[in-house]
């Protein structure tokens, strides 16, 4: 299996002829999810969910599958008038998406601020041959199912180091690719990637937006 960032929190999977595109939210390239044969969107925040990228995905690809939670699900009328199958999914289940082995875990997103509401953020394990990648979008969710390459949220306003450092530890990684970097000036990436790499039981591996490597 192949993973290519594609912009801050959205990456894009191939493996056997078929893509899957995880957050094509708007600080991603334009046509982040253009070709994906099914689209999984974590939560709502416009930096992981955008709907002219999805749109543009649905009329590149006719019957293109969009996995994601109830709420988001409920404003996807224009997709389905594009062709798209929409697909609700919850934390437990085990899916089989374009061909790829999905486990959803987790059901909230984390904390930025006790005055803000919090909404539901669901995250996808996808097995892979040398192991299962982990995306979790806004949360720090512990999956059940081992996880070799995690993306790890490394950056958000309701993030910290010693958080983002305590959960890699806890999932046990043998690589950690950052994500959710968008807002990172190159000096911020530096700072990052060196306290990463020192702290993290983990090859802390950066990937530049449009960079892949398989997993």
């Amino acid at each position: 299996m192949r993973i290519t960032k594609m912009g801050h929190a959205c990456v894009r999977l191939e493996q056997d002829g078929a893509t899957l595109v995880i957050d094509p939210g708007g600080f991603s390239e334009a046509d982040a999810a253009v070709g994906a044969d099914a689209v999984a969107i974590t939560h709502e925040h416009g930096d992981h969910f955008d709907l002219d990228r999805l749109r543009a995905a649905a009329q590149a690809r006719p019957g293109l599958e969009v996995y994601t939670h109830a709420g988001i699900a409920a404003q996807l009328g224009e997709l389905r008038e594009l062709g798209a199958r929409v697909h609700e999914v919850a934390h437990g289940d085990a899916l089989a998406i374009a061909g790829f082995d999905v486990h959803v875990y987790g059901e909230r997103h984390a904390v930025i601020h006790p005055d803000i509401e919090l909404i539901t953020n669901v995250g996808f394990r996808i097995a892979s041959p040398g192991g299962g990648v982990f995306h979790p979008g806004d949360a720090l969710t512990v999956p059940e199912d081992p996880v070799r390459t995690l993306l790890v949220p490394v950056q958000a306003p309701w993030s910290k180091a010693s958080e983002v450092i305590d959960y890699v530890r806890a999932v046990g990684p043998a690589t950690a690719i950052p994500v959710h970097d968008g807002l990172l000036s190159p000096t911020g990436h530096n700072v990052y990637g060196g306290l990463m790499g020192n702290m993290l039981p983990a090859d802390y591996v950066r990937l530049a937006p449009g960079e892949g490597r398989e997993v």
